[in-house]
């Protein structure tokens, strides 16, 4: 009886079926993200606005009055700083609270079968958030310009800080993700780090108003920076250096991106 030939020689070895990125899984990964958050549209987009909203009617109608900030109204002045701000909080939501609860379902072997790489999963679950918060943030826009006339001087600071703030927060959001054990971990984060962050960020005042040492300390804080070239982008006017801005936005992208690919390819509190 002859021998039967190895497998090898009869099936030589099949290459990957998606050489380089697995561009399917990545899509896949992305409009499940994208999905999670629309089918509870009425919390994640209706919500955000209802706040900016509220936040326009205390600030600038029980506040501002007819304040000038720059030569432009009070209202005009606060409204990109209550765009920003629903841009950061959307994008760090949704990615942190989607994998906390995959967590707490026992659903984080959904995220590791599949054959997606360590650098897709932070592409997908990053730009899942991002497109979250800059969804919110055009809602927020739209809802906002009956009661807020803004110009745009420059179209290019509006697209690359807004872009950059919602893929930071994002990233900082998949951190924080695998990162927490419990809500009350997620909630220490938002409480300690992200609220204090925004409101000492300019968002609502002129920085060089705050008396020391929160003057010092904002101009450490990112945010401020992210805010306030966002804000350039509507009204042509800049509190802080543009040059400083855009390079710490860059690289705090690049840093906190390289931060999630490497938890993910460590596993860090996955595969415990």
């Amino acid at each position: 009886m002859r021998d039967m030939p190895d497998v090898e020689t009869v099936l030589p070895p099949q290459p990957r079926a998606y050489p380089g990125v697995n561009w399917p899984g990545l899509r896949t990964l992305y409009v499940r993200e994208v999905r999670r958050f629309l089918k509870v549209g009425m919390q994640t987009l209706a919500a955000p606005v209802v706040t900016a909203l509220l936040y326009m009617l205390v600030f600038v109608v029980a506040v501002g009055g007819a304040r000038e900030v720059h030569g432009v109204a009070y209202g005009t002045f606060v409204a990109p700083g209550l765009i920003m701000m629903q841009i950061l909080s959307n994008a760090f939501a949704n990615a942190s609270s989607s994998l906390l609860q995959a967590k707490f379902n026992g659903l984080m072997g959904d995220f590791l079968t599949p054959p997606l790489t360590p650098g897709e999963h932070v592409v997908g679950f990053g730009a899942g958030a991002a497109t979250r918060g800059i969804l919110v943030g055009v809602v927020s826009l739209a809802a906002i310009l009956p009661f807020a006339r803004l110009p745009v001087a420059q179209p290019w600071a509006i697209v690359y800080f807004g872009l950059g703030a919602a893929l930071i927060m994002g990233f900082i959001g998949i951190m924080a993700g695998l990162w927490a054990e419990k809500f009350d971990h997620m909630a220490a984060v938002t409480n300690f780090v992200i609220m204090p962050m925004t409101f000492l960020s300019g968002t609502f005042y002129l920085v060089e108003r705050l008396p020391e040492p929160f003057r010092t300390f904002s101009h450490y804080n990112p945010f401020f920076y992210l805010i306030d070239g966002f804000r350039y982008g509507f009204l042509g006017h800049a509190e802080s250096n543009l040059a400083v801005g855009a390079a710490m936005t860059a690289i705090l992208t690049l840093a906190l991106g390289w931060a999630c690919l490497w938890m993910f390819r460590v596993g860090y509190k996955i595969k415990t």
